[in-house]
Parts: C-alpha cells; sequence; structure tokens
C-alpha cells in the first residue's frame, strides 16, 4: 500500500450453521459450487476429545472406556437403574455428612469419585435404551403416517360417494324418452320442409324480368 502498511487479508469465515444451507441452493448445485460431503471415516475418529475406532459398535461396553462395571452382564435394567439411584441418593448423603463433620477428611474424594462412576453408570445405561428409542420413534412415526393415509383415503371415498349420488339425482332428474322422441320427431319434419323448399328454389330459380323478356321473345317470333 502507499503508506507502506501491508494490505489486510480478508478470509472467508465459514457460515453458522443457520445459514450453510444457503451453499446449496440450485443455481450453486447446478453450477457445481455446492460444498461436497465430508469423506467417509475409514478408521479412526476424535469425538469430545476421545478416540473413537469406525469398527466399534455405536454403545461402546463401559471396560473398553476404562471404568469398572458395578452391574453383572445379564440384567434388568430397570432394577438396576432403580439401584444406581437409591446408591447415588446414599453416595450423596454420605459425602453431606463428611463436609459437616470432617470437610478436610480423604474420604471426600473418595465419595467425589463414586459418585462420578454412578452418573457414568446410570448415562450409560441410558444410551443402551437409545436404539429402543430410536426404533419406537420410527415406529410411532409410520403409525401416524398410516392413520393420515387412512383418514385421507376415507375422505377421498366420502368425496367420492357424494360425487356419485349428485350424478346420479341429476340423471333421474332428466327428460322422459317420450319426449325426446317427440323432439325427434318434429325435427325430422323441419328437416323434410327445409329439403322441400330447397327443392322448389332449385326448380323456381328464375328472376320475373327475365320471365317478361322470355314472353316478348316469344310473341315477336309468333308475329
Amino acid at each position: 500500500m502507499a503508506n507502506g502498511q501491508e494490505p489486510i487479508q480478508v478470509c472467508s469465515l465459514p457460515l453458522p450453521p443457520a445459514q450453510y444451507f444457503q451453499n446449496y441452493s440450485d443455481e450453486n448445485v447446478r453450477r457445481g459450487r455446492a460444498p461436497k460431503p465430508p469423506p467417509i471415516i475409514q478408521e479412526t475418529y476424535t469425538m469430545f476429545g476421545n478416540p473413537y475406532n469406525a469398527d466399534d459398535s455405536i454403545i461402546r461396553p463401559l471396560e473398553s472406556q476404562g471404568f469398572k462395571r458395578l452391574y453383572p452382564q445379564h440384567f434388568d435394567r430397570r432394577r438396576e437403574l432403580r439401584k444406581l439411584n437409591h446408591s447415588l441418593l446414599v453416595n450423596f448423603l454420605d459425602l453431606l455428612d463428611l463436609l459437616i463433620q470432617c470437610p478436610d477428611s480423604p474420604r471426600r474424594a473418595e465419595k467425589v469419585e463414586d459418585i462420578s462412576l454412578l452418573f457414568i453408570h446410570i448415562h450409560h445405561l441410558l444410551n443402551e435404551f437409545r436404539p429402543h428409542q430410536a426404533r419406537e420413534t420410527v415406529r410411532v412415526m409410520l403409525d401416524l403416517q398410516r392413520r393420515q393415509r387412512n383418514e385421507t383415503t376415507i375422505r377421498l371415498q366420502k368425496h367420492i360417494d357424494k360425487v356419485s349420488d349428485i350424478l346420479q339425482q341429476t340423471l333421474e332428474n332428466l327428460p322422459d324418452t317420450e319426449l325426446d322422441s317427440k323432439l325427434m320427431i318434429g325435427s325430422t319434419k323441419v328437416e323434410k320442409m327445409d329439403s322441400i323448399n330447397s327443392d322448389e328454389l332449385r326448380t323456381d330459380n328464375c328472376v320475373p324480368k327475365d320471365k317478361l323478356m322470355c314472353h316478348l321473345i316469344d310473341t315477336m317470333n309468333t308475329n
């Protein structure tokens, strides 16, 4: 620049999530300017600071995350959640007693770790319900769509029946066939009269002056 300063480089910041869809307009898609989808993850990735493997299950077991399991492999989730909730309440009350009686006791840190472990187990059990929740949500959505389509079909059938009734009443209110035959006879008479008139016009199509001229010529020839 003239004053010796370097030009300012304006960096294009990414759009916020609420406006990211603007990149996928019809014009950008037609011209190939729309951003390409992210590549498929093949091996490992990081989420919330924790490494994950693409081949791992959606909900990893607690042992693979470095936590001790507090319930057996085969269990009733509802019963275990109730037990964990009771244990969490008891440990919280124990922590309050320690903070009141001896706040400098090393057992305070142990109670905090126990409460943290209980919360992790509760969170893990709730996450194991997510696939069931997703399937139930899809089932409810499909059932709602089925009911809506059935209601639409019933309404359409009612409209069809109503139109059919209107057409049937209209056909019943039409005149009888005898009246139609009379109308047909009258029309044939009119057609015959038209034909007769046209024949008369074709036979007598001379002008009166032409007739008078022909008559004069005929009288001159006789004389």
